[in-house]
């Protein structure tokens, strides 16, 4: 499995490297405009991720903007619904109006609040089908 981590925030990009990395290859992003160019790279070279765990807030690009480049990014490469990468959206803002613009709006896969709980994380990915 092929993972992109998107967060600005040093310690919980390190978290979900430590987290994800025994599942994968583990890249990581510090902003939605890395996310995008990270993203759109992993296609051209025949090797898209599987698994996108994204902050919403962060600087020069958010969460949010960035979910919808990548998939429009996807539509344009002729992917079709069933193999989009699959995207949790992680946040401290833990309020219905975000989770419904990260889910309905966005197509996020799934939504994981902060602070990161293992367990919770590791639900969402057996949810995903993503592990066993």
């Amino acid at each position: 499995m092929r993972i992109l981590i998107v967060e600005d925030e040093f310690t919980s990009r390190k978290l979900l490297l430590a987290l994800l990395s025994d599942f994968g290859e583990c890249d990581a992003a510090v902003d939605g405009v890395e996310c995008v160019e990270s993203f759109t790279k992993a296609i051209e070279e025949g090797k898209p991720y599987d698994l996108v765990c994204m902050d919403i807030m962060m600087p020069n690009k958010d969460g949010h903007q960035a979910l919808k480049d990548i998939r429009v990014i996807e539509q344009e490469k002729g992917i079709s619904t069933s193999d989009e990468a699959k995207v949790i959206m992680i946040t401290a803002l833990n309020d219905p109006k975000t989770v419904v613009k990260a889910y309905y709006k966005g197509g996020a896969a799934a939504y994981l609040p902060k602070p990161i709980e293992v367990d919770s994380l590791y639900a969402i990915l057996r949810d995903l089908a993503l592990i066993e």
